[in-house]
């Protein structure tokens, strides 16, 4: 099997650019997900992510996790629960970091902070994405904005050590709901895979990288040039896995549909094209059918599109 794309940005704004971009888009058409290095995002801010994540889960989440599941149990296959231990922090278009009482200010204001690096590279990687699309500077974002600006927010997970993996899910198979998503993940403990060809590839850990992967709304603004890709966590036995992934996602009151010059290129090719929609009325919908194939839903939005 090919090699996972992993792909370096240092010099995206020089000579190399044209490459780069090349990776990107194949990446985009054929993977759905890579890997960033030299992405300008502080190490030193990456290393103190890491390690208060850690300390957080250590003091105060692992006893709650491991009272919860005790009561599960591991004797059967378990299909309606993931065995993770998360919150979540939102960022825009209002914060609730100050709301989540057990962090501390340390760990408050480093996560503000990286979430305002985030938050750039997704913007910058959006408008990479629309130079390769054809797509006029800022397209993504303003179709992304509505009203109130794009929801910005992390789920901030550990998956710790499981005696059982066989039987249980990190977390159980799905394509993500929204736009572009940025994860800083465990670079010691694997367990992120995702379907390609109809068979698991683990995206590899490796330190200091910033994994991409597209959402549902980018395949359906391009009408599926991109996809987004399914993809779960294996439960492994050797340890806690951390995740810190952050989904830049539409306004809530955001209209989704594709991109109208990319069906005018696409119009001889196929006939496919993707439905229109309110984002918030895609969520609805994906809340209750995430872990199900996403083309019903894709299907379900043009039944009920009066757009």
């Amino acid at each position: 099997m090919e090699n996972f794309p992993v792909i370096n940005l240092e010099n995206i704004n020089g000579e190399e650019r044209k490459a780069i971009l090349d990776q990107i888009e194949d990446a985009c058409q054929n993977w759905g997900f890579f890997e960033l290095v030299n992405h300008g995002i502080p190490l030193e801010l990456l290393d103190t992510v890491e390690r208060l994540t850690k300390e957080h889960y250590r003091k105060c989440m692992e006893k709650r996790f491991k009272e919860a599941v005790s009561s599960k149990g591991l004797e059967d296959e378990v299909k309606d629960m993931d065995w993770e231990s998360t919150f979540f922090l939102r960022h825009l278009p209002t914060s609730n970091i100050s709301e989540i009482t057990d962090l501390s200010q340390e760990y408050r204001d480093t996560m503000k902070e990286f979430a305002q690096k985030l938050e750039k590279l997704a913007e910058e990687l959006l408008d990479l994405l629309c130079e390769n699309l054809g797509l006029e500077k800022g397209y993504l974002k303003n179709a992304f904005y509505g009203s109130r600006g794009p929801n910005f927010g992390t789920k901030v997970a550990n998956y710790p050590a499981c005696p059982k993996p066989e039987l249980v899910k990190g977390l159980r198979a799905h394509t993500d709901a929204g736009g572009i998503i940025l994860l800083l993940q465990d670079d010691k403990v694997s367990g992120l895979q995702l379907l390609k060809n109809g068979q698991w590839v683990d995206v590899p850990p490796m330190r200091h990288s910033i994994v991409v992967n597209l959402g549902d709304q980018i395949e359906v603004i391009t009408n599926g040039r991109y996809k987004s890709v399914e993809h779960r966590v294996i439960a492994q036995t050797n340890g806690t896995r951390m995740s810190v992934a952050s989904f830049y996602n539409p306004a809530s009151d955001a209209l989704i549909h594709p991109a109208p010059v990319l069906l005018e290129q696409k119009a001889e090719d196929t006939e496919q094209v993707y439905p229109k929609f309110v984002f918030e009325d895609y969520m609805k919908l994906y809340a209750t059918l995430k872990f199900q194939p996403k083309e019903p839903r894709f299907e379900a939005m043009k039944a009920v599109g009066s757009f």
